[in-house]
């Protein structure tokens, strides 16, 4: 890990209505990136931020799913400040233009906020290389990886590494795990696959890997209290060490109860 103090966010989508929960409106991303320029942070991407190629303030903006929101509402406020991102791309939904839906998003179809699921192009995924910006993979079609057996999990890190490398003409070197789920095998295999970095929502199960780098996510309901919470130095390290996995499971009991 990097020197110095290191943020690094997971977003999806950015929308002035959608109130899907994984949206956030352009209004709060905006407070969001200028309450860390504010106190000092710099921009950098992903795997630069994950292998520790950053020092001081830092913050890596990523988002996962590559939604067209991105480049529409997220890049021009990113740009104001200076900073970079990271789009993680499930590359074979982008390569067939599909609309970004699979158990979660997929209520969405044929409603008022289906357009929310139209994924970038190609081409605009190009140009947001061009610009400094970072594609990392997010497999191919979008599974959960810890469910598939050992060929399956292979085709889908393999495939879609040397798939986002082929979009923008340029190494693949990270990955994000759809639905942030993971464990020991499923970062095992992103190694052998020739990852460098490995986004994760979490702690996974098992022995740490070295290429694992956690985030922190933000969602449709973080209000400015919250998200400051989210920054806070303490709950930073909490969420690091392992204590962290009983505080999820209660949150899970208490929102199932």
């Amino acid at each position: 890990m990097a020197g110095g103090d290191l943020i690094v966010l997971c977003y999806h989508a950015v929308s002035e209505d959608w109130p899907a929960a994984l949206s956030v409106t352009p209004q709060s991303f905006e407070f969001q990136i200028d309450l860390l320029a504010s106190r000092g942070y710099r921009g950098t991407t992903f795997t630069r931020a994950a292998l520790g190629d950053v020092d001081g303030k830092t913050i890596a903006v990523t988002f996962d799913d590559g939604y067209r929101s991105i480049n529409e509402r997220a890049r021009p406020i990113l740009e104001s400040y200076g900073f970079p991102a990271t789009v993680f791309v499930p590359a074979s939904v982008i390569e067939s233009k599909s609309p970004l839906a699979w158990p979660g998003t997929d209520r969405w179809l044929d409603g008022p906020h289906e357009l929310e699921l139209e994924p970038m192009s190609i081409q605009e995924l190009r140009e947001l290389s061009e610009l400094g910006w970072e594609i990392g993979s997010h497999t191919l079609t979008h599974p959960k990886l810890p469910l598939l057996d050992d060929d399956e999990l292979r085709d889908e890190l393999v495939g879609s590494r040397r798939a986002c490398g082929k979009m923008i003409d340029a190494e693949c070197t990270s990955i994000a795990f759809p639905y942030g789920a993971t464990d020991a095998r499923v970062l095992r295999a992103s190694e052998e696959a020739g990852y460098s970095a490995a986004a994760l929502l979490g702690i996974p199960r098992g022995k740490a890997s070295g290429i694992a780098c956690p985030r922190i996510g933000v969602y449709h309901a973080d209000g400015s209290v919250l998200f400051r919470i989210k920054l806070s130095p303490t709950v930073r390290r909490l969420r690091r060490s392992r204590a962290w996995v009983v505080v999820e499971k209660l949150r899970a009991l208490i929102r199932r109860g």
